[in-house]
Order: structure tokens, then C-alpha cells, then sequence
């Protein structure tokens, strides 16, 4: 009851601070109700006895319909902007919402979809608090005067961002992204304070290797390459090996499909290697030793890839909790590059056992893009076990799921997968995948 009383309290200061009474609030949600196209809420007076229950003594929490009306009300201030990062009204929402009893789950959805909602405006600072904003303009003044507190609200976009990958369109994820880069570079063309220092470059390493992703997804690899660069060099120079390998295996992922040359990937994955052992991330040295041995796979060294795949487990079954990078790699990510090491130089039926148990595992949003990745190999293996129309079966899934998510990379798996399927190009089954390729991805 504590949270609730909490929860309740937040609703009535939001209200008030929109100068909104019982009543203003009710006619604004009926307001954005017609606006949205939703269906029309009861009467005002109705409407008005809902409000005032979600913040009485003994608060109830709002529905789903309610609480879209209420997100709509408080991510757009007076002034027509649609703040939606750490900070925010909507910030404030989501967090009464959660105390009042409504799941974190259903909380990430409903921020997701006003980030989309702000995108679609033209908000570029949507993830960047009004405070923030400010504190921001002045500092890109004056450099001198950039505090960690700014640097902190610069830090959030860039992992707000990183969390919305496979949930945003990667086109507006890139557009929220890029005042964060700008920043970074602004800021430190001048001297600044030697306390941001470090901070300040640490965002522009984040930042510019997720922007080097995004332009990938983009289809931009001149763009992305630069930016790997970029992020590269803020590394060495900030001095932590395991943020350069970070940068340096995202680099060797989208290489891997840029690049007709795999000894360019490996190059990049050696690095990524080397970094990574003399770090402080057991996860990103994990994720690093598995990423050598896919490589070594697709390469047809299957000695080499099981000895990697080796060194990987022996390092996610070593992690002691707290790791500096905050990675999500875990042991189901990694039942998906045995799967690949055993489609490669093993056993297919093997090879699909593995992809079945890491996709099983890949739940969070998050995870969609690596889940599409996985599924659609998959696909291939039940192809290389002999069960075309199976496979077939799987991938009208894949489809679904690459055109959700806007990956690239799935998108290109999928391609790969069907070229396998060639030799059954006359089947029924196979023109019903080319349909739906065709109908959902144009390609």
C-alpha cells in the first residue's frame, strides 16, 4: 500500500502541475482519446470519478486504455514538445504506474510506444529531459562549464537507444542518437573539466559504435565504418580494454555482412580477443571467444572453433556478478553460436537443437533481433537435415519477425536461407515463402 499511496500521490502532482482539476483532466483524456481515433471515453463526469479513484486513499490502477490517454497527456508539455527520456513527466508516469501495481513489462511497452510516437514528430531530443536540454545548450556554449549531471542525461539517450534496437525502426533510433554524437564531439573540441573527461568519452565510445550499428541497419556501411573509427579511438584512449573489444566485435558483426573478405572480420575478432582478456568484462571476454569461434567455423576449422567455444563457456560459467559492461550475454546466446559452429563443421541435427534452446531463451525485446537471427539458422539446418518444407514452415516466421524488428542482419539470413532452398523451387511450399517475402520485405 506504501507504493500505491506513492503511485496515487504522482498522479495528483502531474495533474497539478498541468494546472488540470478533476474535471480539465478528464475532458483532456476524452480530448486525446478523438485525436488518437480511439474509441470515445464515457462522459466527462465518468471519466472525472476514474481520475479521482487512481489517486484516492485507496488508489486503483488505471486500464490499458487509460493508461495509453495518460502517457499521451504527460509525454507533451504546454509547449508542444514530447519528452519522453529519464526525467520527463512520462518518466514520472511509468514510475507511478509500476508503484500502483502494473507490471515492468507492460511499462517498457507503453514507453516504446510513445518513443515511436515522438519519432514520428520529428522529436531528435526526446530521449534528452528539458532540464537536461538546457544544462546541454549551455555546456555547448561554454565547455568549461559541463557538469556530470549533463554528461549522465547524454549517457541515458545512448543506452535508451541501445535498449529500443529491435523494438524502434533503427532509422528513428539513429535520428535520437545522433544530437548525442554531435555533443560528444562539440564538447570535446574544447577543454573541459577534468572530472568529465573520462565520463565524456566514455558516452562517445557508446554512442558512436551504436551509431556505427545503426547506420549499418541503415544501409550506410561508408557511415558506419567511420563511426566504428571513431568509437575506436575514444576507446584507446579512455583506456578500457574491454569497451574496445565491445567496439571492435560490433564492428566485426556488421563487417561479417559489409565484407565479401572474412579475413577482414577475423582481424576485427582477434583484436576484439586480445582487448577482452585483459579486461575487466567476463561477459564481453565470453561473447568475444564465441564470436572467434563462429568465425573459425564459417572458415571450416572445426578444431579451432570447438576450442573457442570452450574458452567461452569456461567464461560464462566464471562470472562473479557485477560486470563493468552490463551485458545481457548469457549461456542461451551462446547455445546459438554452438549452433552455428555445428551448421558449419558439424552435425546439422545438432546444430538445430542448440538454435531451439538459445531461441527458447531470447525473450526480452531486446533480444528479438538475435532471436530472428537464430531461428532463421534454424531454418537452415532443418534444411541441410533434409526437411525442406519444414524449414519453409520456420522461416514465414523469420519473415514476420526480420520486418518487426528492421534488422538487416536477419534480413540477409533469410536471403541466404532461401538461396538453400533452390533445389525445391517448384514445390507449393517455396512460393508461398516468396509470396510472403515478397508481400512483407519486397525482396
Amino acid at each position: 500500500m506504501g507504493n500505491r499511496a506513492a503511485g496515487a500521490a504522482t498522479l495528483k502532482r502531474l495533474r497539478h502541475s498541468r494546472g488540470l482539476s478533476l474535471a480539465g483532466a478528464a475532458r483532456a483524456l476524452s480530448e486525446i482519446a478523438v485525436a488518437l481515433h480511439r474509441p470515445r471515453l464515457p462522459a466527462v463526469a465518468s471519466v472525472q470519478r476514474s481520475v479521482a479513484r487512481w489517486e484516492s486513499a485507496a488508489p486503483v490502477l488505471p486500464d490499458e486504455r487509460y493508461q495509453l490517454l495518460l502517457a499521451h497527456l504527460y509525454a507533451r508539455t504546454p509547449a508542444g514538445e514530447m519528452p519522453v527520456g529519464t526525467g520527463s513527466d512520462l518518466a514520472e508516469l511509468l514510475g507511478a504506474l509500476v508503484d500502483l501495481g502494473e507490471s515492468e513489462t507492460r511499462v517498457a511497452l507503453l514507453r516504446t510506444t510513445l518513443i515511436r510516437t515522438a519519432t514520428e514528430t520529428g522529436g531528435m531530443l526526446a530521449l534528452l529531459s528539458p532540464p537536461v536540454q538546457a544544462e546541454l545548450s549551455a555546456a555547448l556554449i561554454d565547455p568549461s562549464q559541463v557538469t556530470e549531471e549533463t554528461v549522465a542525461g547524454l549517457a541515458a539517450v545512448a543506452a535508451d537507444a541501445n535498449a529500443q534496437v529491435g523494438v524502434v525502426p533503427m532509422g528513428r533510433l539513429q535520428l535520437l542518437l545522433a544530437p548525442v554524437i554531435d555533443a560528444c564531439r562539440r564538447l570535446q573540441a574544447e577543454a573541459l573539466p577534468s572530472p568529465v573527461v573520462g565520463h565524456v568519452r566514455a558516452v562517445a565510445v557508446a554512442a558512436c559504435s551504436l551509431g556505427g550499428r545503426l547506420a549499418f541497419e541503415n544501409r550506410d556501411d561508408e557511415a558506419s565504418r567511420a563511426l566504428y573509427a571513431e568509437a575506436t579511438a575514444q576507446a584507446e584512449l579512455l583506456g578500457d580494454t574491454w569497451r574496445r573489444a565491445s567496439v571492435h566485435m560490433s564492428h566485426a558483426l556488421v563487417t561479417l555482412y559489409s565484407s565479401p573478405d572474412l579475413a577482414d572480420t577475423r582481424l576485427l575478432v582477434d583484436q576484439a580477443v586480445r582487448a577482452a582478456r585483459t579486461g575487466d568484462s567476463i561477459r564481453v571476454r565470453a561473447r568475444a571467444h564465441a564470436l572467434q569461434a563462429e568465425v573459425a567455423a564459417r572458415a571450416g576449422q572445426e578444431r579451432q572453433a570447438q576450442a573457442a567455444l570452450g574458452l567461452a563457456w569456461y567464461d560464462i560459467e566464471d562470472q562473479p556478478g557485477g560486470d563493468p559492461s552490463g551485458s545481457s550475454f548469457s549461456a542461451g546466446h551462446l547455445r546459438g553460436f554452438e549452433g552455428v559452429c555445428e551448421l558449419y563443421v558439424g552435425d546439422p541435427s545438432i546444430a538445430h537443437d542448440r538454435f531451439a534452446a538459445s531461441a527458447a531463451t531470447l525473450v526480452a525485446p531486446r533480444e528479438q533481433v538475435q532471436r530472428a537471427i537464430v531461428r532463421t539458422d534454424q531454418a537452415l539446418a532443418r534444411i541441410r537435415m533434409g526437411d525442406p518444407q519444414s524449414a519453409a514452415e520456420l522461416l514465414h516466421e523469420c519473415v514476420v519477425a526480420a520486418a518487426a524488428t528492421g534488422g538487416r542482419v536477419p534480413a540477409i539470413r533469410l536471403r541466404r536461407a532461401r538461396v538453400e532452398l533452390r533445389p525445391w523451387r517448384q514445390e507449393d511450399f517455396v512460393a508461398d515463402l516468396d509470396d510472403h517475402l515478397m508481400d512483407v520485405l519486397g525482396a
